[in-house]
Parts: structure tokens; C-alpha cells; sequence
């Protein structure tokens, strides 16, 4: 399993706030789940699926081995995960229609 966290620190509410990606959703919900993060604090619907994560959460994470990654890198990361997960090899094959 592969977690990923940036260093973004986006203030929100007074407090910074960083994203945390895994190469896939049930990854993602797995690990954050070992490391006490709620479920509530997940974005679906979003460029892609993370947590956003206070400052005590992220040391967490990287002592539970998520990797530390700027906030370009993770973008780029995630955007890789992304078209991996829809590269037309793993699309199922459209049906013939038949006569």
C-alpha cells in the first residue's frame, strides 16, 4: 500500500490542513482507518479522492509510512494514479451487436 501526503498546509479554520492520497480508494480508506482518521473528513468529489488532514494527522501518517511529497508532486502523482486506473486496457471490451 502506497499513502501519500503533501505539504501544502492550506489554512482552513485558523489551522493548516494537508491532503492525503493512496493508490486507491479502498488503500486510502484502509490506511486512514489504522491511523484513527474519520471517515468524514474523505473527498469524493474532487479532481480525487483524499482526505484533508490536520498537521498532528499527518505526522501520523508518515510514521505509519504514508511518503511526505510536496503539493506539485502529489498532483502529479495523483493524476498518474488517475489515468492508470482509466487506461483503456482496463476497460472492458464494448459488445459486438448482433444481427
Amino acid at each position: 500500500m502506497a499513502a501519500y501526503v503533501d505539504d501544502a498546509g492550506i489554512m482552513w479554520r485558523g489551522k493548516p490542513r494537508f491532503h492525503l492520497i493512496a493508490d486507491s480508494v479502498a488503500e486510502l480508506h484502509a490506511f486512514t482507518a489504522s491511523i484513527g482518521i474519520k471517515r468524514c473528513w474523505y473527498h469524493s468529489g474532487t479532481r480525487f479522492p483524499h482526505y484533508d488532514i490536520t498537521t498532528e494527522q499527518r505526522s501520523a501518517a508518515i510514521q505509519a509510512g504514508a511518503t511526505a511529497v510536496s503539493d506539485r508532486e502529489l498532483v502529479l502523482i495523483a493524476k498518474k494514479i488517475r489515468d492508470e486506473k482509466s487506461h483503456p486496457s482496463d476497460l472492458p471490451l464494448p459488445r459486438r451487436p448482433t444481427a
